[in-house]
Formats: C-alpha cells, structure tokens, sequence
C-alpha cells in the first residue's frame, strides 16, 4: 500500500506509523518529494487499510491492487526519470547508449567511445563478463575490461553500462560501473537481483527470452525491494517461432508497459533482430512506440568483433541513425538527450552558488540563433556589458542543444514580440527539452532598418528577405510595396547577409541598422516596424541545475488543467491567492492528444510591493500548491516549474 503523510508530519508520528507497518512484516520505503513524503508498505501480510489510515499523521492510504508494487503506477503515478551522473533516462527524452557487444581491447573500446560521443550517444556500453551459449566462445576480458570500459568513459564524458552475471563479480565492478545491466538470461535469477538491487546504483533489466510483462514487471520488483530506486526497463525481443530475425522484437509492450509501470523504458533493437541493416528502421520504430531510450551495439570493425559483429552497427550507420533520431524526436513529443562536455576553457556556473547569469565565475559564452548582427546578439552584449562571447548557431534548436553539449554556457532565446506576438516555436521548445531552465529574462526594443545594396533603392526592389516575426513587425510598411514578394530566413542577420552576398539591387533585408556596417549595405528606411513601442523579450537558458535564482521576481511555468467547468479559473487563482501579477498566459496543443492544451503562464510581484525575498517566496508558495494539487489527482496536471529567475528591462 501508499501512505500519503501529512505535510509537517512531527517525526514522532513518522516513526510510530514505520514501527506499526514493521510490526505487521511490512517492508517500509520512505519516498520524499518537494510537498509531499509517502511510505511504500510491501510484504507478504496484509493489513486494513483503515488500521493506517486512523494512525496520527496519515493523510490517506493507497491500496495496490498488482502483484508488483513498487514498480506499479499505482505506486507512483509520475515518470520516474534515472539520472546517471547527469546523463537522465525517461520523461521526454530519449537517451542513446552505444558501443560494442564486449570489451576486446583499449583500443577498440577507445574508438568506440569516441565514434559514440562523436555521434549523440550518451553512455558507453560494453561487455566484461559474456554469457555464451557456447563454452568456446570469447567470455569477454573480466574485471580488466571494466577497468578499460571506465577509462574510456571518463576520456569522451559517458557513464559506462556493462552486464553483471554473478553476485560474485560485485567487488570488481563495484568502483568501475555506473549502471549494472541484467541480461535476459538473469532476468529471473532472484539472488541476483537482490544482490544487485541492494547495491542502490541504476540498473537496466531486460526481458527475458520467453518472459511476460507482468514476470519481468516482478523482476523489476525484486531490485526495487532490495534497495535501488534507479530501474530501467529493456525490451530486447522475446523467443517466438520466427527464425528470420534473431528476436521478435515486441513493441507492443512499450504503451502497455506506460500503463502498468512509471519505470522507464528502453529498447535494444540490436539483440531483437539480429541483423545489423535491420537495427536502425526497428531503433526509429522504438522511438516511434514510446520508447525512453535506447542501447545499441556500434563497433569500429564489426567484421572483426569476437562477439555479434553481425548485428553490430558501423560508425557510420550508427551516425546516421542518430540523425535520423533527431527528426524524428520531435514529431513525437521529445528530444534528444546531450551530453555536457565543458571545454577546458569555459567554466561552467557552480549549482547553489551562481544566482544569476554572471560572468563572475569565469569565460562565459551565449548561443544565439543567427549570424552578426542578429538582435539575440546584440541582448547578449547588453545583458553581460560585452563581459560574454557570443555564439552564433543555424536555429533555436542548435542553441539548446550548444547549451545542453556544453558548447555554450547559456542560450538566448526570443519568447515574444510585443507587436507579432509569441515565437511559438521556443514555447514548444521549452516544454520539450527538460534538461533546459530559464535562469534570466532581457526586453530589448527592437528598431527595423530596410538594407539592401549600394545603388539599390525603393523602385528597384522587388523581393524582401527577413525572418517571419521580422516581416510581422513591419506589415504596415510593407502594404505600401504590394508587389514586393516576402521572403522568410531564419533570423535577420541572415537575411542581411544573404543580400549582401547577392549584390543584387532586387532584394532587400529587414534587420537591424548594424547590419549595413558589419554586412556592407545601405539603410533605404530605417524604424520601418509598425510600430515604435516594438520590444522583444528575450529568455536565457542553461542546463537544469546549473545556475539557482536565490531571490527571484519571475517564474515561468507550465500545466494542463481537467476539461471541466472552472478547472483554469481554479489554476489561476492560485496566483491571485498569493498576490501574484499574471503577466503572459499561452496556449500551445498537446501533441498526440486532440484538443487538449497546455498552458504557459508568467507571474511577479506587482511593482513596489515587497521585496524580491518576499516575490520569491509568494512564487515558490503557489508553485507548490499548483503541484500539490496535480499530484492529488486534481484539476491541475503535468505542472513543470520552467524556471524562477530575474528578469531585466534593457529598452
């Protein structure tokens, strides 16, 4: 069962309500959230749930109806997402683990590390200890191969997954190994996972050969009972008459699985088919079905490999895949996890010390969207007094993911224009990388030129380059020209650029008036926006964890509410309740979920009232109301702090 404690339970009634379930042979586990601490009562004796309910300091108790517990959704009705040394499987990530089937050599293992890390992968697998079917077969290099599986993952920055298959082999691995993976053949060897499980490290667990969802649920449970938090579920195929692949790779049980278990899900398409030009379409089909992640054979000469080189990728194919990953991640809701490589040369913000975006700490670089010029550019120099280096990228997507691979400490993102409205695409955005936080705010007006070039003028131009929320901020302008054909660019430098690198008096460039000096153009009108009160709001972003807001005046946040009468008056009120402004609220769809919305919603302390102490603590407050209520079941759902930061009016 699920004991629900009440807030601000006194430790005297914690532990008579512990002793009580212990005296009954129940197995207690203590789980403690932000706003609310449950116990997770497991053992072979039943109890009235009322003789709990009726003890001081219970809020409610929750029968489980499975024969698995722990890993029941019932248990737990929030994802659980595993962090391995900063690398999180589950939520709305997908997670690669890559290298070959067994450790053969450093050199080897090396190179497969690096074409790994080259490639998007996030952690390092490897064989030290092989179950073959045959006694001949190479048994992989034992405890110096996991020493070697280590140094590789220490020399490309990825924690390193490798297969335990006796209790015995614990003391050689123990310093070595970030996660232990339970293969198909152990899946039901229960001394093993509770030897395994009482260690309290991650652990991947794979379906046995024949096994259903709900045996492998309750392997899941004998790890879970014995000590660890942290276990990953890995369909690998099951045994069935089909001899075409080596598996019959079961999707299926990735949406089922959704249901019955918040245990996190990922699929080794390598094992399932057996056939290496078969993996990468069954990967994307994984991804497709729901799945968290994947593990994936990769070997630098799989021809050469003493152990299923057949089913082992090429560099090169396994590079392709994780491209193919990246398109496809987004049309189902997801990203792709990065891993955090700091260049030697650019400190990173220590977590709990930094409570702003600073430069204090050291070289600080910003990734923006665009090339010179662009307006993000020009809010970095300004935010950080020219103190930061700015990074220019292809897209938004290419900042996040500069943030998320250490490329660049910080990304500047425009959220919203106050003439054309939101950019749409970085609301989406920050919903989707969970592994990203807004930890800054910065308005910045924005004044319009028309550029093109020397000797071009008004009656020679004949087409308009610009991005999208750049042509919005100038339509009454361009009503006056209604031949002239809009063209839409990725950002505003672009478009500066593009015309200057034309030289053909026939296009023209709306961006700011830098553009004309750094791009050799000329402004034929400037301040052509709309309107002169134009001003772009501006987000910086890091990587989650990074950098702490200790006393901030803004917070961004994300929910759904139940489709029922008053269920967003009731959300919203709650901001009113703690005397909060409601600055911004946006809705964006649901993917995959038809007219279901998501709602974005910026509040702060109404100017002159209190201090940023006092906004701080009326932000965290409602937040966690927001969040108790979702996690009472009630009107409020999927509440997600997207940041609690400063924000600052640079005009």
């Amino acid at each position: 069962m699920v004991i629900v404690l009440e807030k601000g339970i006194r430790e005297e009634d914690k532990r008579r309500i512990r002793t009580f379930l212990e005296k009954n042979s129940l197995r207690v586990n203590e789980i403690a959230g932000d706003e609310e601490t449950i116990f997770g009562a497991v053992g072979k004796v039943g109890i009235d749930p009322r003789e709990v309910e009726i003890l001081p300091g219970v809020q409610r108790v929750i029968p489980i109806s499975k024969p698995y517990k722990m890993a029941s959704r019932e248990f737990k009705r929030d994802n659980t997402v595993v962090n391995v040394r900063g690398v999180k499987i589950g939520g709305n990530r997908v997670s690669v683990i890559a290298g070959p089937c067994a450790v053969e050599s450093r050199e080897q293992i090396m190179e497969s590390a690096a074409k790994a890390a080259e490639s998007g992968a996030v952690m390092l697998r490897g064989g030290a200890y092989k179950p073959r079917t045959s006694p001949y077969a190479f048994q992989g290099m034992g405890e110096e191969g996991v020493k070697i599986l280590r140094e590789a993952g220490d020399a490309y920055g990825l924690p390193v997954v490798t297969e335990i298959v006796s209790a015995e082999h614990i003391p050689a691995m123990i310093d070595y190994v970030d996660v232990y993976q339970i293969g198909a053949r152990n899946m039901q060897n229960f001394e093993l996972l509770k030897k395994v499980g009482a260690l309290g490290r991650p652990v991947i667990l794979k379906r046995g050969l024949s096994a259903t969802i709900e045996e492998w649920l309750m392997a899941a449970e004998y790890l879970l009972a014995s000590g660890t938090e942290d276990v990953i579920l890995c369909e690998r195929g099951i045994r069935t008459y089909e001899k075409a692949t080596r598996n019959t790779l079961d999707l299926s049980a990735i949406p089922i699985l959704r249901s019955l278990t918040h245990l996190p899900i990922i699929v080794d398409p390598s094992h399932a088919v057996g056939v290496r030009d078969k993996v990468p379409p069954m990967a994307l089909a994984a991804i497709a079905a729901g799945a968290d992640g994947l593990i994936v054979e990769m070997h630098p000469c799989p021809e050469c490999a003493l152990s299923d080189g057949a089913q082992s990728l090429y560099p090169e194919q396994f590079e392709k895949m994780m491209r193919d990953i990246e398109v496809l991640a987004p049309v189902v809701g997801k990203a792709v996890s990065r891993r955090a490589v700091p260049k030697a040369s650019q400190a990173a913000p220590v977590t709990g010390k930094t409570t702003e975006p600073s430069a204090a700490s050291g070289p600080v670089t910003c990734a923006y969207s665009g090339g010179r010029g662009a307006y993000a550019e020009q809010a970095i120099k300004r935010y950080w007094d020219d103190e930061a280096s700015a990074v220019a990228t292809a897209n938004f997507r290419e900042v996040i993911n500069s943030v998320l691979d250490g490329r660049a400490t910080y990304g500047m993102l425009p959220i919203e224009n106050s003439l054309a409205g939101s950019v749409y695409e970085n609301y989406d955005n920050l919903a989707r990388y969970e592994d990203i936080e807004i930890v800054g705010a910065v308005t910045l007006r924005i004044e319009h030129s028309l550029l093109a070039c020397k000797g071009a003028s008004l009656e020679t131009v004949e087409a308009v380059y610009s991005h999208p929320q750049g042509l919005a901020q100038c339509d009454e302008f361009l009503s006056k020209f209604p031949h002239w054909r809009h063209i839409e660019t990725e950002s505003t430098s672009g478009a500066a650029e593009l015309v200057s690198a034309s030289g053909d008096a026939t296009k023209a460039a709306i961006a700011s008036e830098v553009n004309a000096s750094i791009y050799r153009l000329e402004s034929l009108k400037s301040g052509i926006e709309t309107n002169p009160r134009n001003y772009t709001r501006f987000v910086i972003i890091a990587r989650s964890g990074e950098v702490r807001c200790e006393n901030p005046n803004h917070a961004t946040v994300i929910f759904s509410v139940n489709n029922e009468p008053g269920a967003l008056h009731s959300a919203l009120g709650l901001f009113m309740k703690h005397g909060l402004n409601l600055t911004k609220l946006e809705s964006r769809p649901i993917q995959g979920e038809p007219w279901r919305y998501r709602f974005y919603a910026n509040v702060s302390l109404p100017e002159g009232v209190g201090s940023s102490v006092v906004s701080g603590e009326r932000i965290r407050q409602a937040l966690a109301e927001m969040g108790k209520i979702d996690q009472d079941n009630g009107v409020v759902q999927g509440v997600r702090i997207l940041g609690l930061y400063n924000s600052k009016e640079i005009l």
